[in-house]
């Protein structure tokens, strides 16, 4: 018996059209917030002036803005993550495929974050809590906390200050390596920094700096 090719055209028709409505929307403003509903897929996301918002279980490529902060909900999925004037924050189980850089704010990834790319920001602190990074850490002025059972799979540098692109004064940063974390590379500092590791964690060679070794929860007030 011959069959008939319609129907199997008819098939490939309807899974091509299907799959043109399954794709993933870009978004691009100049002015204006843009959120990432949650549970929907979306393309790159890409603003001027105005925060991006990503909510939970989102998946989304890059997000990228100048003026604005970034905040991604639990369990979403995203690109690389860049802002100039603003701070990053994860929430738990995100899964971010790059990096996270930002100029002039902060940077937070929560528990069970894994982000493929390193941190980096110039005048802002970095913070971690049970999360891992697949590459290093840098800044210049911004202080650094490596948290209870974080992962850095990569070194930690901080830059001796360019005052073209730094204009806050001239402090000493805080580093802190806290329990049981491991950083998987050499710690190298190019200015003073208040250094403190915890007894319980991993850490590779460290330049320009000397340890305070800490059994507490809390690591000690700068003298």
């Amino acid at each position: 018996m011959k069959l008939h090719p319609l129907p199997a055209l008819l098939t490939l028709s309807l899974v091509l059209a299907s799959g043109a409505a399954w794709a993933q929307e870009d978004i691009s403003k100049v002015n204006g917030r843009i959120t990432a509903e949650a549970g929907r897929q979306y393309g790159s996301l890409e603003t001027v002036n105005g925060g991006i918002s990503i909510e939970d279980n989102a998946t989304t490529g890059d997000a990228e803005t100048v003026n604005g902060g970034i905040t991604v909900g639990n369990g979403a999925r995203t690109g690389g993550l860049s802002t100039v004037n603003g701070q990053v924050s994860l929430g738990q189980k995100v899964v971010v495929s790059g990096g996270i850089e930002t100029v002039n704010g902060s940077v937070f990834v929560d528990r069970g974050g894994q982000v493929s790319g390193g941190v980096e920001t110039v005048n802002g602190s970095i913070g971690l809590v049970g999360a891992s990074l697949g590459k290093g850490i840098e800044t210049v002025n911004g202080d650094i906390t490596v948290g209870v059972g974080s992962h850095v799979v990569g070194g930690i540098e901080v830059k001796k200050p360019n005052f073209n692109l730094s204009l806050k004064p001239s402090r000493k940063p805080r580093v802190i390596i806290g329990p049981n974390a491991v950083v998987e590379g050499a710690l190298d500092f190019e200015r003073e920094v208040n250094l403190y590791v915890h007894r319980s964690a991993k850490i590779g060679t460290v330049t320009g700096a000397t340890a305070q070794i800490f059994d507490t929860d809390v690591a000690p007030a700068d003298r």
